[in-house]
């Protein structure tokens, strides 16, 4: 018996509906500084297809030919530590054009496959200490995606924690002291059923994208037909949705440039922090967040300037996981956020609707 082999992943632009993932992935494409996406539903809703088909529409990334922290030419020094370490003495001046890293961690990665460790051959061959980067490396100015996150090992969400926060790895073995670059977009997958996320991860995650099952016939009638299709002949369905992905890959590229220029008015942010005040969100990160996803979501549609409706439509993924937990609370938290813009923009509204009238008493 023959297997067919996949040459290509799912086409992200092929995948139906669960449009809140998709662009709380796309926001982080175009700015990383958002912090990732924490993505929680139900069981079988194309929560792994949709992270793993991301990779197909990231533009290239230009690294030092053979750097396997995944670096920028301009980022690495003449005279490297870094790569010595790795057994590479001499800098390489050719540079390569790669695609952006999505690495997965398994949850039963050890922390030495997570951080990098001693090269146990090299020492044992040729009686040298070297360095083997481990996924943190690797994902270094990519993705790293953690399926089932609310079930990783508490030492390992320690790790996380740290790299997250500071965006350099720094590993201690056995005489050898190495610090690198580990700048990421963390994306975490898991069912709410299966366990809660602790709370000191799940603040680091920029965005939180809550999706369920489609229960619109359609959509689940094309879901079928396309994944027959997909899996019938990967190879013509992924020329099918050739020109789609291209498109999308240019958008992504033209926000990514247009994001520097883009401008956030005054009367938005201060309507971002009457959102966090009226929430009782604690800290400051829901305001930067939010003022990020709308600033990405004004460059990915081609505008320069952001509007309260962009911030309106990233508030629920922005702010739904930064709520205090009231155990009382029957009201799900995304329908809270949303509640709360709706109050905002109508006061709002009716001040800007009363301001005309005043001006006239005043004449």
């Amino acid at each position: 018996m023959t297997t067919r082999t996949v040459a290509h992943p799912y086409p992200f632009t092929a995948i139906v509906g669960q449009e809140e993932m998709k662009l709380c992935l796309l926001l982080n494409v175009v700015d990383p500084r958002i912090g990732g996406v924490m993505i929680m539903g139900h069981r079988g809703t194309g929560k792994s297809t949709t992270v793993r088909a991301l990779a197909d529409v990231l533009p290239m990334i230009t690294r030092l030919a053979g750097d396997p922290f995944n670096r920028a030419p301009e980022d690495v020094p003449e005279h490297d530590p870094l790569l010595a370490l790795v057994g590479i003495h001499e800098r390489p001046h050719k540079t390569e054009k790669v695609p952006v890293p999505v690495v997965d961690l398994p949850l039963g990665a050890t922390e030495d496959r997570v951080c990098g460790t001693i090269d146990i051959e090299a020492a044992l061959t040729q009686g040298v200490k070297r360095f083997q980067p481990g996924l943190l490396a690797q994902a270094n100015r990519g993705f790293l995606y953690i399926d089932e996150v609310n079930l990783l090992e508490d030492h390992l969400v320690d790790v996380l924690l740290d790299v997250a926060a500071s965006g350099w790895n720094v590993v201690e073995r056995e005489g050898i002291s190495v610090r690198h670059p580990a700048r990421f977009v963390l994306v975490g997958s898991g069912n709410p059923e299966e366990g809660e996320l602790r709370p000191q991860l799940l603040d680091r995650f920029g965005l939180h994208a809550r999706i369920v099952t489609i229960t619109d016939l359609e959509q689940r009638m094309e879901i079928v037909r396309r994944r027959r299709a997909y899996d019938a002949d990967p190879e013509a369905f992924y020329a099918q949705w050739q020109p789609q992905q291209r498109a999308l890959q240019r958008r992504i590229v033209a926000a990514q440039k247009r994001l520097p220029e883009v401008i956030i008015p005054d009367d938005v942010l201060m309507f971002a922090a009457e959102l966090c005040m009226k929430l009782n969100v604690d800290g400051h990160r829901g305001e930067l967040t939010l003022a990020r996803a709308a600033c990405a979501l004004a460059a990915l549609e081609g505008r320069n300037r952001v509007t309260l409706d962009d911030v309106r439509r990233v508030a629920v993924p922005a702010l739904r996981h930064r709520l205090r937990r009231d155990p009382l609370e029957t009201m799900d938290s995304g329908e809270k956020v949303a509640q709360a813009v709706s109050e905002l923009l109508a006061r709002r509204n009716h001040r800007a609707a009363e301001r005309p009238a005043e001006l006239l008493e005043t004449a």
